[in-house]
């Protein structure tokens, strides 16, 4: 894959993700207590054998970029490297922000036009999958296509939620739809089942294929269809004027998949890998996923009852704990008699000391004894009191966005990061 590089794209603000995105980028969100949604994308392409990624973002990105640099680096003779490329002020003093996904390659297209390069993978940052990029690739060139995109089979239903293409015997792509809605819309797009099957995949009744937003282009094709358009989008104009000028190819791909585009989706994907048999196996040897290394200490449990959970390193978990069904991140410290279920609790940066604690002049930097959370999402570095109650009982959807201790999105309690809960603090009492 010496003549392929790969573009991962940041998106934008993150808004659906937010509060998590409030003070960090998309890609930089942690994901099952120890890596960061940039982990996926980055380990997919060093397992394909593409070890030339640039990273594409402009909003928060300073965490995204120390993790980038502490956790990707590569020897001299290898030729590798993982470069983030934010959007930022130019020289004259003109904003030189991203107006979209396409802008955002167009305006970096001297780092990849160069020769030697023939292939250019566009990813997404936010996405929870595992994919071979040498088998895309591999399509791509058989097929002899100017561009290929990775697709795969969704029932009608779903594919209200995706573009979705057409495509003709031989996988290429000669139409695009984006989002169907009506039935009309999405019987003009729909595969026949048997022609999925044959392909390989089992379609279970599913005859839509929708696009991953996945693409593989041949660089002077990018170049060329770049510099000679405004378009400021890849899903909604690059792809869709492409279809009719040039030769575009689906690739169809069937494994776990998921977007994470939403507080909901983030939540029931991170305790989807704490399950006996998960949808995305953290535990791959031939496919490992890659982060920062931290050489912290192993998790001390004593008396504590665990079950159904991933728990990090540098973790101490006090007697009489009780933790089911959720994912404790690195560093946290939970005192004894707490009771921790179906929550995301993403841990500390640091430990804390006597300096910190006197500075903050409130609780340590732990989950205090007697505390019950269930159903929620603690940010890093929250302190929390002794007997806090934290469970969205009410079964609030949304509160107010800017409240700087705890919100509500799609009905699961956020506390923000650094915040810090005093002792018997509830959330009922507090968000009403």
């Amino acid at each position: 894959m010496r003549n392929a590089v790969a573009l991962v794209l940041g998106g934008g603000r993150g808004s659906r993700l937010a509060p998590l995105t409030t003070i960090r980028s998309k890609p930089a969100v942690p994901l099952a207590g120890m890596y960061r949604l940039i982990d996926i994308p980055i380990s997919n392409c060093l397992n394909s054998g593409i070890n030339r990624v640039f990273v594409l973002t402009q909003f928060m990105s300073v965490s995204l970029h120390g993790h980038i640099r502490r956790a990707y680096s590569f020897d001299n003779f290898s030729g590798g490297f993982v470069e983030l490329l934010a959007a930022q002020e130019t020289l004259s003093g003109e904003s030189d922000w991203y107006q979209g996904t396409a802008d955002a390659v167009r305006k970096n297209l001297v780092y990849f036009n160069q020769p030697g390069i023939d292939y250019v993978v566009i990813l997404s940052g936010d996405q929870l999958y595992r994919m071979d990029y040498g088998e895309l690739i591999d399509t791509h060139i058989k097929s002899g296509a100017d561009v290929t995109i990775s697709c795969m089979p969704v029932s009608r239903e779903d594919a209200k939620g995706f573009g979705v293409v057409k495509v003709d015997d031989d996988g290429r792509v000669n139409d695009f739809v984006e989002k169907p809605q009506t039935d009309e819309e999405i019987e003009a797009v729909s595969t026949d089942t048997d022609w999925i099957d044959s392909y390989g995949v089992d379609s279970k009744g599913r005859d839509c294929i929708a696009s991953m937003g996945i693409y593989v282009f041949d660089r002077k094709l990018l170049t060329q269809v770049l510099s000679g358009t405004e378009h400021t989008d890849f899903g909604k104009e690059v792809f869709p004027a492409t279809i009719h000028s040039h030769h575009v190819q689906m690739h169809l791909f069937d494994g776990y998949w998921e977007d994470i585009g939403t507080i909901r989706s983030f939540y029931e994907s991170n305790l989807n890998l704490t399950t006996q048999d998960p949808e995305f196996e953290l535990m791959e040897a031939g496919s490992p996923i890659y982060t920062r290394a931290r050489f912290l200490p192993p998790t001390r449990m004593s008396g504590a009852t665990v079950s159904d959970s991933l728990i990090s390193n540098g973790c101490k978990i006090g007697a009489g704990s009780i933790i089911e069904n959720s994912v404790i991140g690195l560093r946290t410290v939970i005192a004894p008699n707490v009771t921790i279920r179906n929550s995301i609790v993403m841990g500390n940066d640091y430990y804390d000391n006597e300096e910190r604690a006197a500075e903050r002049q409130g609780p340590p930097l732990e989950i205090g004894e007697g505390t019950v959370i269930d159903g929620a999402i603690i940010d890093k570095n929250v302190c929390i009191g002794k007997n806090v109650t934290i469970i969205n009982q009410s079964k609030r959807d949304q509160t107010d966005l800017e409240h700087d201790t705890c919100v509500i999105r799609d009905g699961i309690p956020i506390l923000v990061k650094k915040a810090v809960i005093p002792d018997n603090w509830d959330l009922e009492d507090n968000l009403s």
